[in-house]
């Protein structure tokens, strides 16, 4: 006989509510428990985030701001002559571990995610190590905004450059995140400054101008709604990279923060450890997909460049009569 706790109880009820219930045997809990994390990752997000429309509130937005602003105050110390520039300096295991190979995440903030009226800040930290590169290299990827549905496929399934010149860079994006929700889309423009501290430090800020979801993306029904409007599954995306070469390569800090509509507080205690990996597995495949169209394109340089070489000919030689 197996005993089930009332907390299991009372997600199997949930999960009955939302029509989503599991239909396993009692031969193996393990199997139970398995259908279940599947089914509250997709039933209990998309009915937090899908099942009750939203509407992004004033006091909402002001808390976000509020946030950023202290977040922008925080990185003009890590560029100051005495702050410390990588969050990975300020513990010598979390380098190593970096600088040997591991893509670490780690949470942002005190509480991931904050609750603010009406709404809640995601706010995650990763670093990542590439080897055998320079800045100049890494920063012509996270610059190359036409190649991001290559770079991040699948989450980017359309991407462009809308203006690289000036001060600052234009780019939209089509995002999907299939982990959550399959069939909504978000269709978003960015704005992105880029800022050299010194000869082998460089900073990024990166913003959404706007965002609309797209209902029922991929089929011929599918709707984009106004502004602020829909499900709430991503009202704003902010972002700040770091970038310093040293040790042979270049190391890449990415501090990704995001507003979203609140969850019932009955939900959380479920909610919130889903959408914590959620966060920290898109955080950390963003990481390396970049290491990785970095290394690819590094190679396919040294390979043009290898062949150019081969092709020349030597000083020696003469030209055959």
């Amino acid at each position: 006989m197996i005993l089930i706790s009332n907390k299991s109880r009372s997600r199997f009820a949930i999960l009955k509510m939302l029509g989503l219930e599991c239909r396993c045997t009692t031969r193996s809990i393990s199997l139970r428990r398995t259908c279940l994390v599947s089914g509250l990752a997709v039933s209990l997000v998309m009915s937090s985030c899908l099942s009750w429309a939203a509407e992004l509130k004033r006091e909402t937005l002001n808390s976000w701001n509020n946030y950023i602003q202290v977040t922008t105050l925080q990185l003009n110390s890590r560029t100051g002559a005495s702050g410390r520039f990588l969050w990975l300096d300020e513990d010598p295991d979390r380098l190593r571990r970096v600088r040997t190979g591991e893509i670490l995440i780690a949470p942002g903030g005190a509480r991931v995610p904050m609750p603010v009226p009406a709404g809640l800040i995601h706010d995650w930290i990763g670093a990542a190590y590439i080897p055998h590169t320079n800045l100049q290299q890494v920063l012509g990827v996270v610059r190359d905004y036409d190649c991001y549905h290559e770079f991040y496929h699948p989450s980017v399934v359309e991407s462009k450059s809308l203006q690289a010149a000036g001060e600052a860079d234009q780019f939209s994006m089509v995002l999907v995140n299939k982990q959550v929700v399959a069939l909504t889309a978000l269709d978003s423009e960015y704005k992105a400054f880029y800022h050299k501290v010194d000869e082998t430090r460089w900073y990024g800020i990166a913003y959404t101008t706007r965002i609309r979801e797209i209902r029922d993306y991929g089929r011929p029904e599918q709707k984009e709604l106004p502004p602020e409007q829909g499900s709430g599954y991503i009202w704003r995306l902010y972002s700040i990279t770091r970038f310093e070469e040293r040790d042979g390569g270049v190391y890449v800090e990415l501090e990704a923060f995001a507003l979203s509509r609140d969850v019932p507080p009955a939900l959380r205690w479920m909610v919130d450890p889903i959408v914590r990996r959620v966060s920290k597995s898109a955080l950390s495949t963003s990481l390396q997909q970049t290491r990785e169209a970095v290394c690819s394109r590094s190679t396919d340089q040294s390979q043009y460049t290898a062949q150019l070489q081969a092709a020349r000919p030597t000083r020696n030689s003469s030209p055959r009569r």
